[in-house]
C-alpha cells in the first residue's frame, strides 16, 4: 500500500525535479485541453439530437468553459519565470484538477452511452479510449496526474460496461484494463527514466558549474586566477565605457619571495602564498578584486581611483609583517605595486595591465618595497622605451655596440689584475644610449641574448691582447643563464676566440640569480667547471643574499659602490663593508670593492684587508687601444723601481 501510495505523491524534496515537471507541463497541458475540447466536440455533434440537451450540451459546455480557462492560465504563465514557492501547490492543483475532469467527462460519456445507435456507442468507446491516451502521455511527467487519471478512467468505465449484458462491451472493458495496466507500466517506467535524467542534467550542471569556477580559481589560494582576473578586467573596462565610475587597475609582486621558497621548500612557499593572498583580501575587502594571476604575482581590479596609494601603503605594510612557516620560524619578504587608473592610463584591458606593470617595474627599481602610480611622466618614458626597444630591434649591433674596459687593481702589487667589459651603444637615429636605459629594455624585450653575443666576441678579441695575467671580468644578464644550453653557448664562444678559460671571470647580479636560484645553480656550476671564475656583482643590494650565497660556485664577491660612497664618514657603511670581507674569508672567496672614487677611500679600504678595487680613482672605463697604452705604461712604472735599485 505504501509503493501504491508512493506512486501518487509529490516529490517535494527533489526540488529541480519539480522544476523540471513545471518546464513540461507548462508545453504539454495547453495541447491536453485542446485535445479534449476537439474529442468531446465530435462526440457532442454525434450525439446531437440523438440524446437530450441537457445531457449533451450542457455538461459539456461547463467543462470546456473549466478547460478554457485553465487552458488561459497555462499560457499567460508560459512567459513568466517559475515561482519556485508555489511548484509544488501547483504541482498539486493540476493532480486535483486532472482528476476532477476525469471523474467529469468519464460521467458526461457515460450518460451518453445510454443513447444512440451501435455506431454513436463505437464512436464513445473511441473517444474514451484514445483521448484517454493522449491526456495520459501529456501528462507523463507528472506521475501522479497520469495515473491518478488512468485509474479513474479504466474503474468507471468498467463499472460502466458491468451494466450491460453485453459480451462485446465486457470483451472492451477487459481490453481496456490490460491496455491501462500497460500504460501504468510505460508511465511508471518513463517516469522513473525522467527522474534519472533531471538528475543526470542537475549533476551535470553541478559538475559544469565546479568547472567553470575551477577555471577561474587558484586552487593553492582560491582567489580568481589569470583568466577570472582579465575577465574581471574586461567587465570593468566595458561598465566604464558605458558610463559608469572609473577604476583602478594594481599589480602585486612579491619581494624576496624566491629565495624563501629555494631556501625552506616549495611547501614553506606555498604557506607564505596563502598567508600572502589572506592579507591582501583583508586590505583590499569590499573595495575590489584580489586575484592571484602568478608565480608570486597578484592583480587587484579596484572601484574608484581615489585612495589608490593610501591602499598601496596599507598593502606593502601588511606584507612587509614576519610570515610564519609551517615548520617554524618566519620569513620576511616585502611587496612592490604598479597602479593605472582608468581612464587616464587607457581604456583596454590591456593597455591598463601594460601600464600598471611598467608602473610596478618602476616601483622595484626606483622604489622597492613601495607602491607607484602610472602617470604622464611614467607614460612619456614608456615611449621614450619604446622608441629605444624599437631601435634596437633594428639595429645592426655588431657595428652599433662597443665596449669600453675599467681595471680591477689589486692595490698591493700595484697592477691591473682584470679589466671588466662595458656595454656602449651609439644608435644612429638616437645616438649614445646609456647601457642603465637600453639594458634593461633589452632584457624585458628578450634582445639581451643577441647583444651578449655581440659584445662577448669583442670581449675576447680584445683580451686576446693583453697578457696573460690579466683577465676579462664580462657580465651577463637574466636571459644568459636560463639554461644550461645558454652556459653551453658561452663556453663554446670562449674556446673559439682561442682564450683560455681560466682568464675568463663572468659577473652575474643579484637580481638575476633570485629569479630562479635553483636554475641559476645549475648554470653556474656549468660554467665553474670549464675552468671559469663566477664573480657575484653588487652584492648586498639584493635579498636574502646569505640565504642562498654560500650555496653558489662563486669565486669572488664584488661589493655595491652604495656601501663604499659613505664608508670614510658612515661606521654603519664600514662595519657592514668588514662583514662582508669576514664573510668572503670564511666562504674562501676574493673580494672586489667598486666604486673606489678617492684615495682616503682606496686607503682605508686597505686598511680593512680588502685587495682588489675598481672605480674612477684608480681608472675611468677606456677602450681598447687605450687598454694596451694603459698597461704598457703600467709595465714602465714597474720597471723603474728595478731600475733604480741597480
Amino acid at each position: 500500500m505504501q509503493t501504491i501510495a508512493d506512486l501518487f505523491r509529490i516529490e517535494t524534496a527533489n526540488p529541480n525535479l519539480m522544476r523540471a515537471q513545471m518546464r513540461a507541463l507548462h508545453n504539454q497541458v495547453p495541447l491536453l485541453y485542446v485535445i479534449l475540447a476537439i474529442n468531446s466536440t465530435a462526440v457532442a455533434v454525434t450525439y446531437l439530437g440523438v440524446a437530450p440537451d441537457r445531457i449533451t450540451l450542457y455538461p459539456l459546455g461547463g467543462l470546456l468553459a473549466l478547460c478554457g480557462l485553465r487552458l488561459g492560465l497555462w499560457l499567460a504563465r508560459r512567459g513568466h519565470p517559475i515561482d519556485e514557492t508555489r511548484i509544488a501547490a501547483k504541482l498539486r492543483l493540476t493532480v486535483g484538477l486532472a482528476g476532477a475532469l476525469a471523474v467529469g467527462f468519464m460521467a458526461w460519456a457515460s450518460a451518453l452511452s445510454g443513447y444512440g445507435d451501435a455506431d454513436a456507442r463505437a464512436h464513445l468507446l473511441f473517444y474514451v479510449g484514445t483521448t484517454t491516451i493522449a491526456c495520459v502521455f501529456c501528462l507523463a511527467h507528472l506521475r501522479a496526474a497520469a495515473l491518478l487519471v488512468t485509474a479513474i478512467v479504466t474503474v468507471l468505465f468498467c463499472l460502466q460496461v458491468s451494466r450491460h449484458d453485453n459480451q462485446v462491451m465486457r470483451a472492451i472493458g477487459l481490453n481496456l484494463v490490460i491496455v491501462s495496466a500497460a500504460l501504468t507500466f510505460v508511465i511508471v517506467a518513463y517516469y522513473r527514466d525522467f527522474t534519472r535524467l533531471i538528475g543526470q542534467q542537475v549533476e551535470l550542471e553541478r559538475l559544469s558549474r565546479e568547472n567553470l569556477r575551477l577555471a577561474n580559481l587558484d586552487t593553492l589560494t582560491e582567489l580568481p586566477n589569470r583568466r577570472s582576473f582579465f575577465a574581471t578586467l574586461d567587465q570593468a573596462a566595458d561598465e566604464a565605457a558605458g558610463g559608469a565610475e572609473p577604476f583602478g587597475v594594481g599589480l602585486v609582486d612579491l619581494d624576496g619571495f624566491k629565495p624563501v621558497n629555494d631556501a625552506h621548500g616549495h611547501g614553506a612557499g606555498d604557506a607564505v602564498l596563502q598567508e600572502a593572498a589572506r592579507r591582501l583580501q583583508d586590505v583590499v575587502g569590499e573595495a575590489g578584486v584580489v586575484a592571484r594571476i602568478g608565480g608570486d604575482e597578484f592583480g587587484l581590479v579596484l572601484r574608484g581611483t581615489g585612495g589608490l596609494m593610501t591602499m598601496g601603503e596599507a598593502i606593502c605594510g601588511a606584507l612587509a609583517a614576519p610570515f610564519r612557516l609551517p615548520h617554524g620560524g618566519t620569513a620576511q619578504i616585502g611587496a612592490s605595486i604598479g597602479f593605472a587608473t582608468c581612464p587616464e592610463a587607457g581604456h583596454k584591458a590591456a593597455q591598463l595591465v601594460e601600464r600598471a606593470d611598467y608602473a610596478l617595474y618602476y616601483a622595484k627599481a626606483h622604489s622597492r618595497g613601495g607602491a607607484v602610480l602610472f602617470t604622464e611622466e611614467h607614460e612619456r618614458l614608456l615611449r621614450t622605451q619604446s622608441v629605444i626597444e624599437q631601435a634596437l630591434r633594428h639595429a645592426d649591433l655588431a657595428r652599433e655596440m662597443s665596449l669600453v674596459f675599467q681595471p680591477i687593481v689589486d692595490v698591493r702589487r700595484g697592477g691591473t689584475v682584470a679589466f671588466e667589459a662595458l656595454a656602449r651603444w651609439t644608435s644612429p637615429e638616437l645616438g649614445p644610449i646609456s647601457p642603465a636605459v637600453f639594458v634593461p629594455i633589452a632584457e624585458r624585450s628578450g634582445l639581451i641574448t643577441r647583444i651578449t653575443a655581440v659584445l662577448l666576441g669583442q670581449a675576447l678579441a680584445a683580451a686576446r691582447a693583453w697578457p696573460d695575467r690579466v683577465a676579462l671580468s664580462f657580465n651577463l644578464s637574466m636571459a644568459d643563464i636560463a639554461s644550461p644550453q645558454a652556459a653551453a653557448g658561452i663556453v663554446a664562444a670562449i674556446r673559439a676566440s682561442g682564450l683560455a678559460l681560466g682568464r675568463v671571470i663572468l659577473e652575474v647580479t643579484e637580481t638575476a640569480l633570485i629569479q630562479d636560484v635553483a636554475q641559476a645553480q645549475t648554470v653556474l656550476e656549468t660554467l665553474k667547471a670549464s675552468g671559469i671564475a663566477i664573480a657575484l656583482d653588487d652584492f648586498g643590494t639584493g635579498y636574502s643574499s646569505l640565504s642562498y650565497v654560500h650555496r653558489l660556485p662563486l669565486d669572488k664577491l664584488k661589493i655595491d659602490r652604495s656601501f663604499v660612497s659613505e664608508v670614510t664618514t658612515d661606521p654603519a657603511s664600514r662595519d657592514i663593508i668588514t662583514s662582508i670581507a669576514a664573510l668572503a674569508r670564511n666562504l674562501r672567496l676574493d673580494c672586489v670593492v667598486e666604486g673606489i672614487e678617492t684615495g682616503e677611500q682606496a686607503r682605508l679600504l686597505e686598511g680593512l684587508g680588502f685587495v682588489l678595487m675598481q672605480g674612477y680613482h684608480f681608472h675611468r672605463p677606456m677602450g681598447f687601444c687605450d687598454t694596451l697604452r694603459y698597461l704598457d705604461a703600467e709595465a714602465v712604472r714597474a720597471i723603474r723601481p728595478v731600475q733604480a735599485v741597480a
